[in-house]
C-alpha cells in the first residue's frame, strides 16, 4: 500500500515537471516560429472542419514529431536533388541560399497545413502553390527544360516526401508496420493530386519502382553538397536544440537509398557516426512524448473537439 502511495505520488510529480518544461518549450518555439507564415494560420479554426487527411492516420501520427520531420525533410530534398530538372528548378527559384531558414519554415509550414489543416484552409495555401509554381520553369545546365508543375516531377517531389517522412519517422521514433506504411502512402494520394501529381506511390512497394525508373536519371553536382553545408550552418532549431542539428542531417542521409548515395558521392564520411543513431533516437522518441499546445497537432485535436493530448497518448506502433 505504502509503495503503491509513493509510486502515485512520484507519478504526479513527473507529471507536473513534465508539464512545466513543455509550456517552456511551446512558449520557446512560439517565439521562433512568431515571423514565420505558421504564425498566421489558426489550426483551431473553423470548428468542426476535417482536414484532408483524418486524425487517426498514419500521418498525424508521424507529422507531430518535429525531430524526425527534419530528418526526413533533408532526405526528401536529397532525392529531389539527384533529378537535375528539380535541382535546377529548386535552386534558381527559391530564396533557399539567401534565406534557408526562411525556406525551412515556409516549406514546413505547407505541410502542416496539408496535414493538419481544415480542409478549406488547406486548399486555399495548395492552390497558391500551384499558382507560383506556374511561372517555375527554365533549363537545366545540359539543356533539358523543365516545368515545375509537370506531373511527373511533381510525382516525384510528392513520393520523396512521403518516403523521407516516413522513413525517418519509422527508423528513429518506432516502427511503422507494412501494412501501416502502405496506408500512409495511400492517404497522401489526396493531397498529392491537389498539388498536381497525377500518380503518386499507392504503397512502399510502388515508391520503390518508381524510384528505380527514377534513377536512371540521377547526376551527381556540388549543389548537393551546398545544400548539406547551408543545411549544417542554417539555425533550423531554436537555442540549445541548435547542437543537435548536424547529427540530425546525418541522420538523414542515412536514410537515402543506396543506389542514390552512390551516385551522388555521399560516402561513409556523410552519415551517422558511432553512437549518434542512439542519439538521434532518444531525441526523436522524446519529441515525440512531447505535446505544444500551440502546435498545429494539438490545435487541430481542438478543432475538431479531441482532447488536445489525443495524438500523445501512448498507443501501440
Amino acid at each position: 500500500m505504502v509503495t503503491d502511495v509513493i509510486r502515485m505520488h512520484l507519478g504526479n510529480v513527473r507529471a507536473a515537471l513534465r508539464g512545466k518544461v513543455e509550456d517552456r518549450l511551446d512558449e520557446a518555439a512560439q517565439r521562433y516560429l512568431q515571423a514565420g507564415p505558421i504564425a498566421r494560420v489558426d489550426f483551431s479554426a473553423p470548428k468542426g472542419e476535417e482536414a484532408l487527411i483524418g486524425p487517426d492516420s498514419v500521418s498525424w501520427r508521424i507529422f507531430k514529431n518535429p525531430i524526425s520531420l527534419f530528418i526526413g525533410g533533408v532526405t526528401a530534398v536529397l532525392l529531389e536533388f539527384a533529378d537535375p530538372r528539380v535541382r535546377t528548378g529548386v535552386w534558381e527559384h527559391s530564396t533557399f541560399r539567401k534565406d534557408p531558414v526562411g525556406r525551412l519554415k515556409r516549406t514546413g509550414a505547407a505541410a502542416m497545413i496539408t496535414v493538419y489543416g481544415a480542409k478549406s484552409v488547406a486548399a486555399t495555401m495548395i492552390g497558391g502553390v500551384r499558382r507560383m509554381h506556374d511561372r517555375v520553369e527554365g533549363k537545366t545546365p545540359s539543356g533539358e527544360p523543365y516545368r515545375a508543375n509537370d506531373p511527373e516531377l511533381l510525382n516525384w517531389v510528392q513520393a520523396t516526401a512521403s518516403y523521407g517522412f516516413l522513413e525517418a519517422y519509422s527508423s528513429y521514433v518506432h516502427r511503422i508496420s507494412d501494412a501501416d506504411k502502405d496506408r500512409y502512402y495511400r492517404e497522401a494520394r489526396g493531397s498529392a493530386a491537389l498539388y498536381g501529381a497525377t500518380s503518386p506511390p499507392a504503397s512502399a512497394a510502388e515508391f520503390r519502382a518508381l524510384f528505380e525508373r527514377a534513377s536512371a536519371r540521377f547526376e551527381r553536382s556540388d549543389i548537393v553538397f551546398e545544400f548539406l553545408n547551408i543545411m549544417r550552418e542554417a539555425e533550423a532549431f531554436p537555442g540549445l536544440a541548435r547542437y543537435g542539428q548536424r547529427p540530425l542531417i546525418r541522420a538523414a542521409v542515412e536514410l537515402v537509398p543506396q543506389r542514390a548515395r552512390d551516385i551522388l558521392g555521399l560516402g561513409k564520411r556523410y552519415g551517422l557516426r558511432p553512437f549518434e543513431g542512439y542519439v538521434v533516437r532518444r531525441l526523436a522518441r522524446r519529441a515525440d512524448r512531447l505535446m505544444l499546445r500551440s502546435a498545429p497537432p494539438a490545435q487541430a485535436c481542438v478543432r475538431l473537439g479531441l482532447a488536445e493530448d489525443h495524438l500523445y497518448r501512448r498507443r501501440q506502433h
